[in-house]
């Protein structure tokens, strides 16, 4: 695409834009109060901090203990225990207080990243005495960048573990460039991250549509925002308000990145949890079982995942997932010597049409020839499995195992050796 039709294209994308979101008219809108300068800190709570390095705006927002975000309750934060990140960060964050985790999400100029896009917005959430709080940076203008960057690093300092979501792909490595470009060093290394993102993918993809942190939201914690501004707008309301140096458009920006920080804490409750303990997770969906026992057994960890597996399948699934976890089942019972089990899956599995029917009729054949050493039956499972779907490697396996039963058939006849004479053979009739 050359350089006239990627204008054209941003040409379009803006014109769409200003379709659905109209630009600011002359009138000041009646959700602010006649004469007020249409500033950051006359629409939202908060002051303007000074620092070696210039000023910008921060703002706080407190939510009590017993305060409800859908079905989580915020109080159950700081008695969420210390090893509780240790299965989903590998074994990276053993033991770490929930008093020192540090919750974070930008708002940026755009999703690009890269050196030309800042994070105009930044906030951080942490468990405190009276609850949990969410501080937000806000940078006014570009000027005050090194400021805003300089008092996250000062709260930064204060813990030990960085949670985000999608952060590990984008907001730290857009901070740190962020630093980089101030010339100053960034404050991350110090901390783990855990990135939440690559956790509910394990847990809820086969089941949702989408595991964005607003669905998430939605279907997990049970929680529905109103009003919320769409994320594609956020970087077009902040360019409107350099351009006009009007803020009113920033407020929901800021309620965005609230939600965003809480929703990610209380999912913080919710994920690990399943990771740390799977033998006693509390699903209610056969699909979200099935992503943590292919977790399980990727790490290696099979009767866990043996058991996750047929737990699964006794709570039900799409058929396309269904006979997945059970050629799974069958796979890890054959590893761990269940042969009897091994045999009754892949027999099951070989009755009904499926993916995974010709795979089980192999499975049979293996076991069969191997384990029985009953070249027919084994025979009998690979033209089975052959009708269905023929190839090579069947027709190989068929042709190896004719061979195989025509020796052992001549084994057989040479052990009994040539049939005896009659003893009365030879003799005279009387």
């Amino acid at each position: 695409m050359d350089i006239r039709e990627q204008l054209a294209h941003l040409r379009n994308t803006v014109d769409g834009i200003n379709a659905r979101y109209p630009p600011l008219s002359n009138a000041m809108p009646r959700a602010v109060a006649p004469g007020s300068r249409g500033l950051i800190e006359d629409l939202v709570s908060g002051q303007v901090v000074f620092t070696p390095f210039g000023s910008h705006f921060e703002t706080e927002r407190r939510f009590a203990h017993g305060h409800l975000h859908g079905s989580a309750d915020m109080s159950d934060l700081a008695t969420l225990p210390d090893d509780l990140l240790a299965a989903l960060s590998d074994g990276a964050i053993p033991s770490a207080s929930p008093r020192r985790w540090l919750f974070l999400d930008t708002e940026t100029t755009g999703l690009a990243g890269g050196s030309g896009t800042y994070a105009f917005l930044i906030g951080a959430g942490f468990i405190a005495d009276d609850g949990f709080r969410v501080r937000q940076f806000f940078m006014r203008d570009y000027s005050e960048e090194a400021s805003v960057l300089h008092s996250l690093a000062e709260m930064v300092a204060r813990f030990d573990v960085l949670i985000t979501y999608n952060g590990r792909s984008y907001d730290q490595p857009l901070l740190e460039t962020r630093y980089t470009m101030c010339r100053t060093r960034h404050p991350f290394g110090r901390l783990e991250h855990l990135d939440l993102l690559y956790g509910a993918r394990r847990l809820f993809r086969l089941r949702l549509e989408t595991c964005r942190l607003v669905n998430l939201e939605t279907q997990i914690l049970g929680y529905e925002r109103e009003g919320d501004i769409p994320g594609e707008m956020i970087p077009y309301c902040y360019f409107e308000y350099l351009r006009t140096r009007r803020a009113h458009r920033l407020p929901p920006i800021f309620h965005h990145n609230v939600l965003d920080i809480v929703s990610l804490a209380c999912l913080t409750g919710v994920i690990p949890e399943a990771f740390r303990d799977p033998a006693k997770v509390r699903a209610r969906h056969g699909l979200d079982l099935l992503g943590l026992a292919r977790w399980l057994q990727a790490s290696g960890r099979l009767a866990e995942a043996h058991q996750l597996f047929r737990r699964a399948i006794d709570m039900g699934m799409p058929d396309e997932h269904l006979f997945a976890a059970v050629y799974a089942a069958g796979m890890i019972e054959k590893k761990q010597g269940l042969t009897h089990a091994a045999l009754a899956t892949f027999t099951d599995l070989s009755l009904s049409p499926n993916p995974f029917r010709v795979r089980a009729y192999e499975e049979l054949a293996r076991h069969y020839e191997h384990k029985e050493r009953s070249f027919a039956m084994a025979i009998e499972c690979v033209r089975a499995a052959r009708q269905i779907a023929d190839c090579d490697s069947l027709r190989q396996r068929h042709a190896r195992l004719e061979a195989k039963s025509a020796g052992a058939t001549r084994q057989r006849k040479l052990k009994i050796g040539p049939p005896r004479a009659s003893v009365s053979a030879g003799m005279p009739l009387a």
